[in-house]
């Protein structure tokens, strides 16, 4: 059901809702099987999340350098042995401890094998082991991989998983495109970051150019630190506070194909609703 070959024909015919490391909140800590099942349930198209390694090389989905706030750990998993890791648990948004452990990658691929596109965040940290790990499971076509703008990236991609479909993250103005086109990859579209909703990225111009092309553009409502403003100003934040028309709806306006959130069920709600 969920195959990368029909991304683009999806993201044009209606647009698709990534959860953010799942859906999480109350009791449930995010990047668990539990918050990418509940997202499942509120109909996200797309389940984000991120990847790890322990000292001893075990891929654990969990963000990266998050090991004080989410499991009250002063070690991160890089520096810690797979058993380690395997003895820690999530704590809630209350700061009391959780019955849920970290789980491995090798866990959540068999959670969300045909269920979901996986959109698989810190791909580039460890690309080769993630790749090998996601051809074990036989889930090529379910999976989106994503890096930053950087050539060396871009070439590793193509040496590693060229048959991935990917998404590089592009900031305020697109230069890579191009020559992303004239590589040997799978490149699906682009996800834009950009402080200013008049940059470049956002313009009819540009996203109609994508779509020319077969190309989609992602775009993030989520708000990880206020200080970092990564879509403009619309955002989750001000679509359930305030207006939503002025933030999901302008996202909607501008005709991004694919919207993460850490609301799924809401976002879906409001897309329905227009």
């Amino acid at each position: 059901m969920f195959n990368t070959d029909r991304l683009f024909e999806e993201g044009r015919s209606h647009t698709l809702v990534a959860a953010h490391r799942g859906a999480s909140g109350g009791n449930i800590p995010c990047n668990t099987l539990a918050a990418y099942g509940i997202a499942l349930r509120q109909g996200a198209d797309i389940v984000e999340i991120d990847v790890a390694r322990s000292r001893d090389g075990q891929l654990f989905t969990f963000h990266p350098g998050m090991e004080k706030a989410h499991l009250h750990s002063e070690t991160e998993i890089r520096d810690m042995t797979a058993s380690e890791v395997e003895t820690l648990r999530f704590f809630n948004q209350d700061d009391t401890p959780t019955p849920y452990a970290v789980s491995t990658l090798d866990e959540t691929l068999d959670f969300l094998k045909g269920k979901c596109y996986i959109n698989v965040d810190k791909f580039w940290t460890f690309m080769p082991e993630i790749a090998a790990a996601i051809r074990a499971h036989g889930m090529e076509k379910q999976v989106i991989v994503k890096t930053p703008c950087e050539e060396k990236y871009f070439d590793e991609l193509e040496r590693v998983a060229p048959d991935f479909a990917f998404i590089p993250m592009v900031r305020t103005t697109d230069d890579v495109t191009d020559g992303l086109l004239r590589r040997g990859i799978r490149y699906a579209g682009a996800e834009v970051i950009f402080r200013d909703e008049n940059d470049p990225v956002t313009s009819k111009a540009y996203i109609d150019k994508m779509h020319d092309q077969g190309l989609l553009v992602w775009v993030n409502a989520i708000v990880y630190d206020t200080r970092a403003v990564i879509s403009g100003g619309h955002t989750d934040d001000g679509a359930l506070t305030g207006d939503p028309d002025a933030h999901w709806g302008w996202m909607l306006d501008r005709g991004f194909d694919i919207i993460q959130t850490d609301w799924c069920s809401m976002l879906k709600s409001y897309i329905a609703g227009r």
